[in-house]
Parts: C-alpha cells; structure tokens; sequence
C-alpha cells in the first residue's frame, strides 16, 4: 500500500478504478467526481476542480464542509473520549439529547440516540408497536425511510429497492402521499382527497381495522420520492385520523430536519406534533449521528435491555451534534434558510413558463425540487442530463423521484447570497441547454 502523499496524487482514474475493484457496487454514485476536501460550499477534487455543492451529502452538511464550531467540537471531544457503549453514563450523549429535546415540537422530551436514519425508522417501528400493542404500520408511496429491512419495508420510492429481496415485514400498509401535482384534478381551490385522508379510511374500511394500527409514518415534506411539499391540511389531518383511532403519528424528519425547510423541522410549518420524530443526516453535520425523540408516555413503553445499539450515544458524534444545534439556534440558521430559500424560489418561479419540460417548482426553505416533464409524461432523460451539464460545469446537484425526473437542490443553510446566485446561474444555462437540445 502506497503511503498517503503517494495516493492523494494518484489520478482521479486511478482512484476510479480501485473504487470499482475494491467497493461494493451496491454503491451508486450520482457523479464519478474524486474529493480530496471541502469547505463551507465548495467540493475540491484529486484533480483540481472546486464545485459548488448543491447536494451536502444528501442533506447532511447543512452547515457546510468543516464548519469551524463543529470541527472544534469534535477535536475537543476526540481528546476526551470516544466510546463507553451502554457500559457507563457520560456527559456528552446527555448534552446531545438535552440539545435535541430543546429544538423538537413541544413535548417530545425523551431521546433515544442511534447512528443513522435507517435505524431511527427501524427503532419508531419497534417503539410504536410496543406502546401500542397492535401490529400494523401504514405509509406512503413515494417515502423513502432506509433501506434495511423494517426500513426498507415502509419504503416505496423504487421497486428496484425491494427487487428480489423479499419477503419484507408483514403488517405495512401503504397509501399515496397527496402529491397534487402528479395524482389530482381537483381544483387548486378544493381540498385534496388525499390529504383529506379518504384513502386512509377506505384502507381501514376494507383491508386494515383501525384498532390494529399502531402507527402512521410519514415524511412532512417528501424527499427521494419528488421534495413533493403536501397541501396544507395533510399533517394536520393525520394527527386527527391518528387521535380518532388510538395510533401514533411518526415524522420522518431525516432530510427535512435541522433548519433545512426554514423550521427546525419540517412539522413545524403545520402546528402539528408528532408522537414521535425520527432525525439523522444534518444532526451531526458529516459525523454518524441520529435520534428518534418521542413524548416520555411514549418512550416510556421500553424497559430497560429492550432496545439498545452498540455506537449510539458515541461521545466524538455526540460533541458534533451539541456544536450543530448551538450553531443553528446562536446563527438563527433556520431563518437563514428561509430567506434564502425564498431568494431561490423568486429566481426559479418563472421557470415553468419559459421552459416547457419544467413542469412544477416546489420546496420549502433551501429544500428545492424542479419536476421536468413532457406533456403529461415525466422527463427522467431531462433531469438527468441537467444534473451532468451542472456537474460538468462545477455545480453538483442531485435528481429524486420515484421516476428519476426531479433535480433537487439541496445547498448549504450557510451559503452565501453570491454562492446561491452564482449556482442558480449555472443551473439556468444548463437548463436551457438541456431543452433546447
């Protein structure tokens, strides 16, 4: 093995092909681009190129690259302690969950702490049915909540997830998520079906007893399946379905989390509070981090043995996340992010009338998606030449969807206006290229 001086010069190739040799191809990538570093926006690779990251490791660095709290958080701790597991106390995991507890929906007061949001879903699922004693789980087609098995079950974005690895956990049901713009005739001015719950009901009348529900999942603002932003009524509706039938609401907040939707969490925008959040990705800003927090008579169903995780609580990520909330709530970065996100938003409103394959512009904050589609079909080759023209021309953004044809924008919450401009400019000329093709 060559030492470190020797491989960091290594050509980007050259790194390429060990990663095809050495890594999983489980691995999808959305760009072959080499990083050697980062900072705040900026992406710099083994060969030289800076790119601006409209993508912050699928919304995880919602503070930029090495933010300097963040990084002197983590060298503190790293000289303090690492690891104890469940073996010991220490003060730092109770700084983590005191930190979470002071940000979340009013009475979400008890925390458990675990490494990735895959495993927070996994742990609501396990909470959810021993609070409640019953069996059944329903979610949304388009969520995306992880891709191990309870995770994966709940999971409908892409069959190609599910595709020859079943069978999956019994009991998850699924409804379509209220996404207006894909699924509904009704006029704006009229209520959504959907988000009135009639598929809810319909599912209880027919298939599932209601008193067999334990829990309600859901993603306040739709992330892999389209950043599809839900009518108004939606949350508030579920919170009144789930307290008529006894069920507990579970928010998703893995990506709309942390200040990125201009709240600390997305739920936020409705009033409505969940019986108990899932969170990760932005909560250690890079560093393997994630919680759900839930109301003490929830969270109170587990005995002490009856769920646990080995690096939960991990001292180093524990420091990471304390430094990231007292960022955001000393910067007033949620707020930030709404004023940016609305900068954004004037910028890219006019879009579906100049270009006709941009179908819808949605978002909430500097949580952004751009639906292209072709009359009534959806444009998946659009969006994915839009996302290579970007890359090529140093702007990173990432597509979703459960057709592959959004381009989600998805920015530091600290960038700057120059940064968000100067991002927005190259997304327009590579827009304009790609449709005009």
């Amino acid at each position: 093995m060559p030492d470190l001086a020797v491989r960091r010069s290594e050509s980007a190739g050259v790194w390429r092909e060990r990663d095809a040799e050495l890594i999983s191809p489980a691995y999808s990538r959305y760009t072959d681009l080499v990083v050697d570093h980062a900072k705040g926006a900026h992406l710099y690779t083994v060969d030289g190129r800076d790119v601006l990251d409209f993508g912050c490791g699928i919304g995880v660095t919602n503070l930029g690259h090495l933010h300097p709290a963040v990084v002197g958080a983590v060298h503190e701790q790293v000289d303090k302690l690492w690891h104890t597991s469940v073996t010991t106390l220490h003060p730092t995991m109770i700084e983590a969950a005191a930190a979470l507890v002071s940000i979340a929906p009013d009475g979400l007061d008890q925390v458990f702490l675990n490494n990735s949001g895959a495993e927070a879903v996994e742990s609501s699922i396990k909470l959810a049915r021993r609070a409640t004693g019953r069996t059944d789980v329903i979610a949304f087609t388009g969520g995306f909540h992880g891709r191990t098995y309870g995770a994966l079950t709940l999971t409908a974005s892409k069959a190609k997830y599910r595709n020859g690895v079943g069978p999956f956990l019994p009991g998850v049901h699924h409804v379509r998520y209220p996404n207006c713009f894909r699924y509904c005739d009704h006029h704006p001015d009229e209520p959504c079906p959907i988000a009135r719950g009639d598929e809810i009901e319909h599912l209880f009348k027919t298939i599932v007893p209601s008193d067999t529900v334990a829990a309600i999942i859901v993603e306040p603002l739709q992330g892999e399946g389209g950043f599809v932003v839900p009518p108004a009524a939606f949350l508030p509706r579920l919170r009144e379905i789930c307290d008529e039938h006894g069920i507990l609401l579970v928010c998703d907040e893995v990506q709309s989390g942390f200040g990125r939707t201009g709240r600390f969490f997305c739920v936020e925008h409705s009033g409505v509070r969940p019986d108990i959040m899932c969170v990760a990705k932005a909560f250690g800003n890079g560093l393997p981090i994630a919680a759900i927090v839930a109301t003490h008579a929830v969270m109170s169903a587990w005995n002490p043995g009856e769920h646990g995780t080995t690096y939960g609580g991990n001292a180093v990520a524990c420091a990471a996340a304390v430094a990231v909330i007292e960022t955001m709530r000393a910067g007033r970065i949620p707020e930030r992010a709404a004023a940016l996100g609305k900068r954004a938003m004037d910028r890219l409103q006019g879009w579906s009338e100049r270009f006709p394959e941009v179908g819808d512009v949605r978002g909430l904050g500097l949580m952004i998606g751009i639906e292209f589609m072709r009359g009534t079909e959806p444009a998946s080759d659009v969006a994915a030449d839009v996302q290579r023209r970007c890359v090529d021309s140093d702007l990173l953004v990432l597509t979703c969807g459960i057709d592959d044809n959004v381009v989600r924008l998805l920015p530091p919450l600290t960038i700057t206006e120059e940064e968000l401009d100067r991002g927005i400019d190259i997304l327009e000329r590579c827009v304009t290229a790609a449709v005009e093709r």
